[in-house]
């Protein structure tokens, strides 16, 4: 089994160094690496992504993150993304990458996503240029997500993950109003997922959403956001080489832990 662990939104400012560490110290003895599903800044400054960089620093396991929309909100996510990597964290928008552990290799494609809504009730490239290219950025994302985990699929990884802040589905964001369903995400990430293949998705995003999802392809999904985890993170659980989709929904079960 290949021990993933996860959280999104911690949402981390001035005021929050040392919150997680402790708990993050005691990943080798329950997980493999550790997934950062977004918002992991309140603002999106330099000075907050130094927190967050300072948390993760020197952890005995990879550390892959994607960013969310607050570490955007001060328009500098370059820098943001910069601070995170230089603490060894590898940040991804439209990449993947392949990580090593315990003679296992564990693919992770990643985008921040975008929102749009879900079949039966989403937007379209229609009307207004800014509409059409709401929609359109949505689809770079899920694009970008779909060929990363194709190019997975040909690197020999025992187990591939997707790694988003939005929300691939609406069964996780059960709990959330209805009204701001679109802004939660796409039914486009899902696509990706289902055309190219995982073992897992991840999300955060939707603070009063629900744990448990499932893309119509059979790609179990977590969110993993804090205010619904109500962890440090959580470990799932995967088969690794061989397990199909419907095997990895029943083994990626999570432990509450941190």
């Amino acid at each position: 089994m290949i021990r993933v662990a996860a959280v999104g939104d911690i949402h981390m400012g001035l005021d929050s160094q040392g919150a997680l560490r402790p708990a993050f110290e005691t990943l080798p003895d329950c997980a493999d690496l550790l997934l950062l599903a977004g918002d992991l800044t309140r603002h999106g400054t330099p000075e907050e992504a130094r927190v967050v960089a300072r948390e993760v620093t020197g952890l005995p396991v990879p550390v892959v993150a994607v960013l969310g929309n607050h570490d955007h909100h001060d328009e500098r996510p370059d820098e943001v993304t910069a601070i995170l990597r230089d603490a060894g964290i590898q940040v991804l928008e439209g990449q993947g990458t392949v990580v090593e552990v315990d003679g296992k290799r564990v693919g992770v494609a990643g985008t921040k996503g975008f929102g749009g809504g879900f079949i039966g009730r989403s937007g379209s490239e229609f009307g207004e240029p800014l509409m059409k290219e709401f929609i359109r950025y949505t689809r770079r994302c899920a694009d970008g997500l779909r060929t990363s985990l194709r190019e997975l699929a040909e690197q020999d990884c025992d187990a591939r993950v997707a790694l988003m802040h939005f929300s691939p589905v609406s069964d996780t964001l059960a709990g959330e109003p209805l009204e701001i369903f679109p802004f939660l995400g796409s039914y486009l990430l899902a696509e990706a997922v289902d055309e190219a293949g995982a073992d897992l998705a991840v999300h955060g995003h939707a603070h009063a959403g629900t744990e448990h999802g499932m893309t119509s392809g059979g790609v179990p999904v977590r969110n993993v956001a804090q205010p619904v985890i109500r962890k440090a993170f959580n470990v799932y659980h995967l088969p690794g080489r061989g397990g199909s989709a419907q095997t990895a929904a029943a083994a990626a079960s999570s432990e509450r832990t941190g």
